[in-house]
């Protein structure tokens, strides 16, 4: 059986079109099938129809920046995964495949790898930093017995993101994107259907009792790379102007500052986002390749996604 803690969001409706076993949701957000209330956020209590070889996949996480109040981000990340660990020890379930991300790493142009001093410089990867030691103390508790799966995925993209990819190619189709101070930022990213396909192979075939992984290409794309092959497969025109960031940024301010005057809803454009856009996050995916052989190039998962959306976008 498997307990997929955040299932209703868009990496755990992936999983589950691929999973062989049995499982059950366990969300705020309701999905359709196999469905169950349940807050990670308080202790959890939910109907034991589950065995002690089941495995838990904890995706339950508030992670769009900037969004959420900074309390928030410790409230659901850190609270989660303490009651996602206390439930597994208390259920005797020795598997748990924690989704984590590149972010502990923080926004700077090195290159890293899984070797590399965490330096988390927001909320959520401070949060999500936090919440990788608490799954590995509870490893470090039975090491002989438990197993512990910590992915690191870059960008997740692909069919119902409604993220940054979405955004970037709607940008580009209305002829709206321009590049923020640069072209030549280095992005870590990584197709859901590989993502999943990842978990799948270190849950089946590792014999390690403990895996963390940055779930992304060997080699970081970078932001031209990436507008470049979305205009290819789409058709939507490539981008070609630079404007200085401070511009970007100026006029993302007054955006802003208009929101909250005029009380409206979050709009995209945001001084965080441009300054995201102007500054790496060249993650390495080597080690993956010793795990499992990324399938989808970053043009065939781009072209794979647009035939998904039936040529008319990505969505």
């Amino acid at each position: 059986m498997n307990l997929i803690f955040g299932g209703s969001g868009f990496v755990g409706q992936n999983l589950i079109a691929n999973l062989a076993t049995e499982y059950q949701v366990y969300d705020i957000i309701k999905s359709k099938n196999n469905f169950h209330f349940c807050d990670v956020r308080n202790k959890i209590n939910i109907p034991k129809n589950f065995t002690t070889d089941s495995v838990i996949y904890n995706f339950a996480a508030l992670c769009t920046i900037p969004k959420y109040e900074e309390y928030e981000y410790y409230e659901t990340n850190v609270k989660g995964a303490l009651n996602i660990c206390d439930f597994a020890r208390a259920n005797n379930i020795n598997t748990i495949i924690f989704t984590s991300s590149i972010s502990p790493y923080g926004v700077r142009e090195a290159y890293v790898d899984e070797e590399s001093v965490p330096m988390p410089n927001n909320e959520y990867g401070i949060s999500k930093l936090i919440a990788e030691h608490i799954h590995l103390k509870w490893h470090a508790e039975a090491p002989n017995d438990r197993k512990l799966i910590i992915l690191r995925p870059g960008i997740v993209f692909g069919k119902n993101e409604n993220g940054n990819f979405t955004r970037l190619y709607k940008a580009m189709r209305k002829g709206l994107f321009f590049y923020p101070g640069r072209n030549d930022t280095k992005k870590a990213s990584i197709y859901v259907k590989d993502l999943v396909k990842i978990m799948l192979t270190l849950q089946n075939e590792s014999t390690k009792s403990l895996n963390l992984v940055n779930a992304c290409y060997p080699k970081a794309h970078s932001i031209k790379e990436i507008c470049q092959t979305i205009a290819k497969v789409t058709h939507v025109r490539n981008p070609k102007i630079i404007i200085p960031g401070f511009i970007l940024i100026l006029f993302s301010n007054i955006i802003v500052f208009l929101r909250k005057l005029l009380k409206i809803k979050f709009m995209g454009i945001h001084p965080d986002r441009i300054n995201k856009l102007m500054i790496s996050t060249n993650v390495s995916g080597k080690k993956l390749e010793n795990i499992y052989k990324i399938k989808y190039s970053m043009e065939e998962a781009i072209s794979d996604w647009f035939h998904e959306c039936d040529k008319k976008g990505l969505f």
